[in-house]
């Protein structure tokens, strides 16, 4: 039977997961979604080179593999419980080095701030959620 904290813990692992699955979707998105998507965001154009379109997509393909590794860990948590864990601190290590290399590109500040912290912030709360479910089935 598995605690409360073990159940949130596979339903945020889910729900990251699954909506970092979607980011295939963006892998294979028509370039002129693209452009027009930096565009809306407003972006400087969006470079309408081989290497951009080549670094967009595989960053997605990269999103979207690892939402399918955060499914598989919640899909058998007792397994891959250690994963959690480390998943846990290379999200946190991902969003603070976020925060310095979307500096360095001089990305507008909503954009620097909004996905270094989620990102530091989801890092957290997977990290809060799988010591508490740890804890909980060593006592239980």
């Amino acid at each position: 039977m598995r605690g409360k904290h073990e159940r949130r813990l596979i339903l945020f692992l889910r729900g990251v997961g699954g909506v970092a699955l979607l980011a295939f979707f963006a892998a294979v998105m028509p370039r002129n979604w693209i452009i027009e998507t930096s565009e809306f965001l407003g972006f400087d154009p969006f470079p309408d080179s081989p290497l951009t379109f080549y670094l967009a997509r595989n960053l997605s393909l990269l999103y979207g593999f690892v939402g399918a590794a955060l499914v598989v860990i919640a899909s058998d948590l007792g397994r891959y419980r250690p994963l959690a864990g480390y998943a846990a601190a290379g999200t946190l290590a991902f969003g603070f080095l976020q925060l310095i290399v979307d500096a360095q590109a001089s990305l507008p500040v909503w954009w620097t701030l909004g996905e270094s912290l989620t990102t530091i912030f989801g890092g957290t709360i997977l990290w809060w959620l799988n010591r508490n479910a740890s804890q909980e089935s060593a006592s239980g």
